[in-house]
């Protein structure tokens, strides 16, 4: 015998309906899928380049590995591409204008003229201040619809325990605060 939970007919009465699955509605539902906000940077013989992006995550940690979703229509897509190495700056919460100017029409020098760069293993820029810097090497390219994603190896990090998170969510910034021990 099965027996509802007192909830369920609630639920099942206040739920959305179905929507078709189109551009549009598809934008809309990603705009509900909370996440890290990162700058990406690389640096080599196709010069220094950075974009801002949400589409990172991690794929094992044997060997340490991210994911980095680049499209390939992007005017920083070349740099990547040739220089095959980047580094994934996870923002602090007060990194909001840093990532705008990165995620504009910005001249590359004026993105980086912004912030206070360094360097690991692989020379692309590292930013100072982030909760997280996951310097890497690219090691396998797969193209999907209008996107590269890029497998990148990561080769050294650093990491910012006195920072806050930053997370984008409905189109908007979110600071997300440390819990103290």
């Amino acid at each position: 015998m099965h027996t509802a939970l007192p909830y369920a007919d609630t639920a099942a009465q206040a739920a959305p309906p179905v929507e078709p699955v189109t551009q549009h509605t598809f934008r809309q539902a990603m705009s509900c899928l909370g996440a890290a906000v990162n700058i990406i940077t690389t640096d080599g013989p196709a010069g220094r380049a950075g974009f801002t992006a949400s589409a990172v995550c991690s794929v094992t940690d044997t060997p340490p590995t991210l994911l980095v979703c680049l499209n390939r229509s992007a005017s920083v897509h070349p740099a990547f591409a040739r220089n095959q190495q980047l580094c994934v700056n996870t923002l602090s919460a007060g990194h909001e204008d840093l990532s705008n100017l990165f995620g504009g029409k910005t001249p590359m020098e004026a993105r980086f003229a912004a912030a206070d760069w360094s360097r690991l293993a692989t020379g692309s820029p590292v930013l100072a201040g982030a909760v997280a810097n996951f310097d890497c090497r690219i090691t396998q390219t797969v193209s999907v619809g209008t996107h590269d994603i890029l497998f990148c190896e990561v080769v050294a990090l650093r990491r910012n325990d006195a920072g806050h998170g930053l997370v984008y969510f409905d189109r908007r910034y979110h600071p997300l605060m440390r819990q103290l021990s």
